[in-house]
């Protein structure tokens, strides 16, 4: 849930990458840190097994003044992508208000995009919300590969619903699609609360509705 500070006038929004083991969601947050201000940006934290998976979680934070008057701070994790750590992935989508969902385009890899991504529904509802609720989209990412599953395979069975989402073509080892799948997401965040922050005056530490 958005926290909004109206005596320091800042808005927090958190992003989590969510997605199977070596889709990219590391990758991304990389990229994200290596291509952004230093004034911009925190440490970016990272716990890895010697395989180089991520085992907890990567955080970056963002500041940029984008509603008026008020400063915007990006919290952006990942969840690791092995099954075996679901409850993790369960911890770090508490308090969640935006969600990327990274796809790995690799034909042998669809399984597992397909049980990570109900695992995110199941997940969701264990920390009592849904798709329906958190702004989010997808990104199609390693569409660099050579024979990466088409664009109409990947719609179909990931952008499905009656509302569809953003998508987004990526390279996240290439920096490609990057950039613009945060500001996606991040768009969507902000038309959501950019009423409740710039309609309210006063007081500190309140939740966004």
């Amino acid at each position: 849930m958005a926290f909004i500070n109206y005596s320091k006038r800042e808005i927090q929004l958190k992003i989590v990458y969510y997605g199977c083991a070596l889709c990219g969601k590391t990758t991304n947050l990389v990229k994200l840190h290596s291509g952004i201000n230093s004034t911009q940006k925190g440490e970016l934290v990272s716990l890895a097994t010697d395989a180089d998976r991520t085992l907890f979680f990567d955080f970056l934070s963002l500041n940029t003044q984008t509603l008026p008057g008020f400063d915007t701070r990006f919290q952006l994790y990942t969840v690791p992508g092995q099954p075996v750590y679901n409850t993790t992935r369960q911890l770090v989508l508490k308090g969640v208000d935006g969600i990327v969902f990274v796809v790995d385009s690799h034909w042998d890899k669809m399984e597992e995009n397909v049980e990570s991504f109900a695992n995110l529904q199941e997940n969701l509802i264990e920390n009592h919300l849904s798709m329906a609720q958190i702004p989010y989209v997808l990104q199609y990412n390693k569409r660099d590969i050579e024979n990466p599953a088409p664009l109409h395979y990947l719609e179909f069975t990931f952008n499905n619903r009656a509302t569809r989402a953003l998508t987004f073509e990526a390279s996240a080892y290439n920096g490609e699609g990057v950039l613009e799948t945060l500001n996606g997401v991040a768009r969507l965040l902000l038309a959501k609360y950019s009423k409740s922050a710039g309609g309210k005056a006063g007081g500190a530490g309140k939740p966004a509705a």
